[in-house]
């Protein structure tokens, strides 16, 4: 079968104005004729393989994604939309979706928007508030990875590192002697509300004793951030153009997060330890010094050009299956959107037991498999008394690609049996499922008289 050619107008006229080039400048870089170029961008001629090799090496340019960076769940999410009951009648397929993404992804953009919006209109309670959907854009727009913070981290890491000791430590040393800084470790009851709190004028950075070594290097790498990141992050944030100065604010405070987890855990070192040691997240862990769910975000940021970690996702819930942290990153996985989870899937069995990574091989209605590993994680600052606080932490990647990491050896990831779980109830329309607590959207209800079958709700299926 001959190889499906790729035509990328939009998504290669978009990387050219990002980087401010004409035609003729971008085609020189290319080694191409401007006159080629131009075929290109107007869909008139696909991308070769010569041309994609220099694209990704001289623009970082990534067609495994065209067009779907801007889309809330990439293609997946696109495919998800559509398949949404009220279109059944179009019979749209897989290949149609993608051919739309390539040729107009401006305009799949435009329609995932307005989709979610009348979603939203629908069930008010359950939309995210608009700064911090447009966060998630963001993010997500860069697929969770930024490259300047990174390279800025890894140069910081390898300076604090030739000064020895341990990381926390020399972060301090640092905080002290560069920028004047000392760091005061302060009761709880003292510092009842805060975890970190840093007093220029007293020229101090107090941390709570409730925090855990590595929560308290984290905090004290965010702090290193905010100072000698400042010039990065100020770029970042002012060109995400937010509307709202909380959303700016809400994603300056993600990139500081994001260096000190970068400090912590340099790219290069990090991303060879998890070559060679399967993805494993407890080892990972310990070698870094981190915390479960530090490692959990760092893994859906992997995404340098030329060297990429396998494409993970990132959910958090908590006890009600509410998501508090989402990160698709390169995996274009449905199931980080919505606030709905399906009651099968082994993310919710971790808080049954506490300590242990749940993995769990699921399959969504369209046949797509992923690999999930699931831990309970306590909240920061979380002590004994009252009622703890207690999150599930998830990580996710394709099926397809999962064959490296150690907790999935052993297992077909293709042909194994898998869990059967959806999107949450009013998206899943699988029939004859014990665990619904509500009928799909755009299904009538059927009603037989003398039966009673093994779902609450009957309706017609495909």
């Amino acid at each position: 079968m001959a190889e499906r050619r790729i035509f990328a107008g939009p998504a290669v006229r978009k990387v050219r104005r990002e980087a401010a080039m004409t035609q003729a400048a971008m085609a020189e870089a290319l080694d191409i004729s401007p006159s080629y170029l131009n075929l290109i961008e107007h869909g008139q001629r696909p991308l070769s393989a010569t041309v994609i090799v220099r694209l990704a090496e001289r623009f970082g340019f990534d067609t495994a994604k065209l067009g779907a960076e801007d889309l809330p769940g990439g293609l997946a999410g696109l495919r998800r939309r559509l398949s949404d009951p009220r279109f059944a009648d179009l019979g749209i397929g897989a290949q149609e979706i993608e051919e739309w993404v390539q040729s107009a992804p401006a305009t799949a953009a435009a329609f995932a928007r307005m989709f979610d919006v009348a979603g939203e209109a629908a069930a008010p309670v359950l939309a995210e508030a608009p700064e911090v959907d447009a966060v998630r854009r963001a993010i997500e727009k860069w697929r969770n990875h930024f490259p300047d913070l990174d390279v800025r981290a890894e140069e910081l890491a390898d300076e604090l590192r030739l000064a020895g000791g341990d990381l926390y430590g020399t972060i301090a040393e640092r905080l002290r002697t560069r920028h004047q800084l000392g760091i005061r470790i302060l009761p709880a009851d003292v510092m009842p509300d805060r975890l970190r709190w840093l007093d220029w004028h007293a020229r101090q950075l107090m941390l709570s004793e409730l925090l855990r070594p590595a929560s308290r290097t984290f905090q004290a790498a965010a702090t290193l951030a905010q100072i000698e990141a400042k010039t990065e992050i100020d770029a970042l944030v002012v060109g995400a153009e937010f509307a709202e100065a909380a959303a700016a604010r809400m994603f300056e405070r993600h990139l500081i997060h994001y260096f000190a987890a970068a400090l912590m855990m340099p790219y290069g070192r990090f991303l060879r330890a998890c070559d060679a040691t399967g993805y494993d997240l407890l080892l990972l862990q310990r070698r870094f010094g981190a915390g479960y769910e530090q490692v959990a975000h760092r893994l859906t940021t992997l995404q340098r050009v030329g060297a990429r970690g396998l494409p993970f996702f990132m959910l958090r819930i908590d006890r009600a299956g509410q998501g508090s942290k989402r990160y698709a990153g390169a995996s274009q996985s449905p199931l980080v959107d919505g606030d709905a989870r399906c009651p099968l899937w082994g993310l919710h069995e971790a808080f049954a037991r506490p300590g242990e990574v749940v993995a769990d091989l699921v399959e969504l209605e369209d046949g797509s498999r992923w690999f999930t590993q699931s831990r309970s994680v306590a909240a920061p600052g979380a002590t004994g008394s009252g009622t703890p606080a207690r999150f599930a932490v998830c990580v996710g990647v394709d099926a397809k690609v999962a064959a490296p990491l150690i907790a999935a050896r052993g297992i077909d990831l293709m042909r194994s049996p898998a869990t059967p779980i959806g999107l949450g109830c009013r998206r899943c329309v699988r029939t004859g499922c014990i665990q619904r607590s509500m009928p799909p959207l755009g299904r009538p209800l059927r009603f037989r008289d003398g039966e009673r079958g093994m779902s609450a709700f009957d309706f017609a299926g495909d």
